[in-house]
């Protein structure tokens, strides 16, 4: 967005000081301009703000249709730092060791105490983010994706601006039969923050759920999911301000287009749930 160019700065800087082979790097202005980088790094800057998945569909695309100039994509958000200089050595081995693998989601840990906040664990026993694993999803400003991912699964969904695009991804991936991991050795600093202090984020989590269901779940699958996420939803009790955001987002992904609907094959509903996480949840 333009307004953390110190951040910025030091994220490219930390990529640049990865072992290996040099990392080659782009950077998409969302709607405002890029602040100034150092000689090599590609850019571009949009007219507007495409929101989160339209922006990182520019960056793919900036190596080529789907990126297909280069093997392997990484994504980090641009006030995250790498914390380590054998990331991207990390990254290649993993996925010359397993031609499976599309996708690998880094731990996102604070800079300051180390911890890494339970919801940047990507499965549902979180607890131990120290513990690398297969997952079902991954998270979306620390990740490496090989690029016959988007060849096979297709890009980001741009509509839905912000909230779950990384969820349809990742399922359109599995399906696919593409693996994910998750990689506790492979870490990102980035400051604690609440999901919440984006103002539209009550609005986008709910519709963009619903769209997420309608695109990519077998029909009966559909209301158990969406069922089980108002309930967990209402349990957790949030503000009223926040409940009729939530409720106006739910209903938005009613009446709304939700995209081209691809569901899921049934076994890769069971790849899920042998994954620890059935696509109801």
């Amino acid at each position: 967005m333009g307004n953390r160019p110190e951040e910025l700065r030091a994220l490219i800087d930390s990529v640049a000081k990865q072992d290996g082979d040099p990392v080659q790097i782009a950077v998409v202005g969302n709607g405002s301009p890029v602040p100034e980088v150092p000689e090599g790094v590609r850019t571009t800057e949009l007219p507007e703000n495409l929101g989160i998945p339209g922006g990182r569909n520019v960056g793919i695309e900036m190596f080529g249709p789907a990126g297909r100039e280069a093997d392997i994509l990484l994504f980090l958000d641009d006030d995250g730092l790498l914390a380590r200089t054998d990331t991207a050595e990390l990254c290649r081995e993993a996925f010359t060791a397993d031609p499976e693998l599309g996708i690998v989601s880094f731990r996102i840990a604070d800079p300051d105490t180390g911890e890494t906040q339970r919801r940047h664990v990507p499965r549902l026993r979180a607890s131990d983010p120290m513990r690398s694993s297969r997952v079902t999803t991954f998270l979306g400003g620390a990740n490496a994706v090989r690029t016959r991912v988007f060849a096979d699964a297709g890009l980001l969904p741009a509509d839905f601006f912000y909230a779950h695009e990384e969820t349809d991804l990742a399922w359109r991936a599995l399906n696919a039969g593409w693996q994910i991991d998750y990689r506790s050795d492979m870490v990102l600093y980035h400051p604690t923050t609440a999901p919440s202090r984006h103002a539209v984020y009550h609005r986008m989590v709910a519709r963009n759920r619903v769209w997420l269901a309608r695109r990519n779940l077998p029909l009966p699958l559909v209301p158990v999911y969406l069922g089980v996420w108002l309930l967990l939803t209402l349990l957790r009790r949030p503000s009223g301000a926040a409940l009729k955001a939530w409720f106006g987002g739910f209903k938005e992904g009613w009446t709304s287009s939700a995209g081209p609907r691809r569901p899921m094959k049934w076994r890769t509903v069971w790849r899920l749930t042998r994954l620890g996480r059935p696509p109801v949840i």
